[in-house]
């Protein structure tokens, strides 16, 4: 790090998006995938449908939200998961590659395949 330059402390941007299905690398969920339900940029951390579910107790809300307890998701740091790539049906590393129309897209570095529909 160079002298006088502040480190802010923040994450690079994710090549993990909502929708994406990923698998579990690391954990009590290991071996699991499922589809990534939220990208907590600022936490580094993704929450995944149906993994890593915690009880919360819950407080009555008037009539439509009784109280109780209520198991939901809780999330799981980014660097726990890896994308599936729908062609190789495998956990694999994400690239980044220039479309000739100037956008970018995603890139299984395993196939070498575009990743994004």
């Amino acid at each position: 790090m160079r002298a006088g330059v502040a480190r802010t402390g923040s994450y690079p941007r994710s090549k993990i998006r909502k929708n994406d299905t990923v698998m579990v690398i690391a954990g009590k969920e290991r071996g699991k995938t499922g589809k990534v339900l939220r990208v907590i940029g600022e936490k580094h951390r993704v929450v995944i449908e149906r993994l890593n579910m915690v009880k919360r107790h819950q407080k009555p809300r008037g009539a439509q939200s009784p109280g109780g307890v209520v198991e939901k998701e809780a999330s799981i740091d980014l660097s726990n998961v890896m994308l599936m790539c729908e062609r190789c049906n495998a956990p694999v590393r994400v690239g980044g590659r220039r479309l000739e129309d100037g956008t970018g897209a995603r890139v299984c570095r395993r196939g070498g395949e575009g990743i994004d529909r």
